[in-house]
């Protein structure tokens, strides 16, 4: 088994388990895909947390697996796999955080990106590391993360960044002991949980459009937004429980 799902109290942890380097090949990527779409759609899960098992977070792609260019058709299929891993944790539904437990490389550094929150613990490392093997890659995710000094020296070196330096750069919400990030995790992931799930799902579709649009488009997108939840149930009962000083029930309609 290379990737664990274990829901509960409406928080799913998605664990990379494909020892020693949790490298990705073309099964992992379409597993992931598989959980991050089921992930979308269950109405027993708020938010997600996103892991690795041992010492690595993820390696990256599983060079072992990468096409040889020999038969036709073979690079594009490996891109498309590739970029949709990203795009189907990007485009969940629900807030994704990432628990970064070591290093995280290339295609490995592009999963934690695609999440919505950045934890590390204290021996995290980051790097983009294709230049090593003759190849090229990571910009379009580096320039949203760095400037443009910084993301093109990563780029050109494959310089490994320990987890302090990319807090120091704001990158990282929050670096903490190894013992400390997966419960840090979960204290954050409950806290979503908590809230009322048509209003986090509205949030994240809002967050990922604002990072598409102008802010006066962004803006009115979220009034738009503001306007469709007041008429649920939920923001109606969310809003009696605050003024009662009782715990919401969210029925998610």
């Amino acid at each position: 088994m290379s990737i664990e799902l274990e829901v509960s109290e409406y928080i799913a942890v998605v664990r990379l388990d494909k020892p020693p380097v949790n490298a990705l090949d073309r099964a992992t990527r379409r597993r992931l895909i598989e959980i991050f779409d089921e992930v979308s759609e269950r109405a027993d899960v708020r938010v997600a947390i996103l892991t690795g098992t041992g010492k690595f977070f993820c390696s990256g792609a599983d060079l072992k697996d990468r096409p040889d260019a020999q038969k036709a058709g073979d690079f594009l299929d490996h891109n498309r796999w590739t970029r949709e891993t990203g795009n189907a944790i990007r485009e969940c539904a629900k807030p994704v955080i990432a628990a970064v437990n070591g290093p995280a490389l290339g295609a490995g550094f592009g999963l934690m990106a695609a999440c919505d929150i950045f934890l590390a613990s204290e021996d995290a490392t980051f790097a983009m590391p294709e230049i090593n093997v003759g190849l090229a890659g990571g910009v379009s995710m580096l320039r949203t993360m760095f400037g443009r000094s910084f993301t093109r020296r990563m780029f050109f070196t494959g310089m490994k960044v320990p987890a302090a330096e990319l807090y120091r750069r704001g990158v990282l919400d929050e670096v903490v002991p190894g013992d400390r990030l997966m419960p840090l995790a979960m204290e954050i992931a409950q806290e979503i949980a908590s809230k009322a799930p048509l209003a986090v799902a509205y949030a994240k579709q809002a967050a990922n459009m604002m990072d598409l649009m102008p802010q006066r488009d962004g803006y009115r997108f979220e009034q738009n937004i503001t306007m469709a939840l007041a008429r649920t149930e939920d923001a109606q009962e969310a809003r009696k429980a605050f003024l009662e000083k009782r715990k919401p029930v969210y029925k998610g309609r």
